[in-house]
């Protein structure tokens, strides 16, 4: 286990110091300065999540949730934020994918 750990240790490091993470860092901190952004952020990326998760697709009602949100996502901070975000989740669903493939896991 202590070498589980260890390399954990490296990894986590490794990603810490990669430039997506860094990008993401920067992109927060840019929102996070103007008030009251990152509470509008959080709310975009709730009512998204709940969007996206729901089991049944209202278009009438995803396509009012993309025409509010509109202007919101043109802002070049929450854009490139979201961008940001998006890319550090990608690199870790990879991550996490490499990892399950990688093992005999079933």
């Amino acid at each position: 286990m202590k070498n589980i750990d260890s390399a954990t240790d490296e990894f986590l490091a490794a990603i810490l110091d990669s430039e997506i993470y860094a990008n993401y860092k920067r992109e927060l901190q840019r929102v996070k300065q103007e008030p009251g952004l990152k509470e509008q952020v959080d709310m975009f990326r709730k009512r998204n999540h709940e969007m996206q998760s729901s089991p049944d697709i209202d278009f009438m009602k995803l396509d009012r949730f993309e025409k509010e949100y509109e202007d919101f996502r043109a802002n070049p901070l929450v854009a490139d934020f979201l961008a940001a975000e998006l890319d550090l989740c990608r690199m870790m669903q990879r991550i996490n994918a490499r990892i399950v493939a990688g093992l005999d896991f079933e």
